[in-house]
């Protein structure tokens, strides 16, 4: 299976002391045991950069910009990174308008724009509710990823 990571993986990933963190890494390596494919796209480490350099106070992680950039070269090396395509802009308008997406919401469209762009149908994201308006994905949540059995 293919599977986009949402930018709030990479983040609590990136935070050992949230709560989020193990089930971020846990879920993580059970798909990479499961053989499936996981990808970024630009856009998910673009709001990862904002998340790490965003002051705590306005909830973000605070994080020096020397710090981001080794996170962020480590999210690359780890993971397969698919570059933005004209595609992407099309898909995202007819979703927009046939899902009447509003405000913030519109950036987890242009995630799923991508996701179409690339054959993607799959999405690992602790925030479900933010792309159950799509039909034709497969929403993993990571608190429920079960284990690879052992042989």
């Amino acid at each position: 299976m293919r599977v986009l990571l949402d930018t709030n993986i990479l983040a609590r990933i990136a935070q050992p002391g949230h709560p989020h963190h193990a089930p971020a890494l846990t879920a993580v390596d059970t798909l990479r045991q499961r053989g499936d494919e996981l990808f970024l796209v630009p856009q998910v480490l673009y709001e990862f950069w904002v998340i790490c350099t965003r002051p705590i106070e306005q909830n973000g992680l605070g994080l020096q910009v020397p710090v981001v950039i080794e996170k962020h070269e480590q999210a690359k090396a780890l993971f397969n990174v698919l570059p933005d395509s004209d595609a992407i802009f099309p898909a995202w308008e007819k979703l927009v308008r046939k899902f009447e997406v509003k405000g913030k919401h519109a950036h987890d469209a242009r995630l799923v724009a991508a996701m179409e762009a690339h054959r993607i149908n799959s999405i690992l994201t602790f925030n479900a509710a933010d792309f159950s308006r799509y039909p034709s994905l497969t929403i993993i949540d990571p608190l429920n990823v079960p284990p690879v059995p052992r042989k």
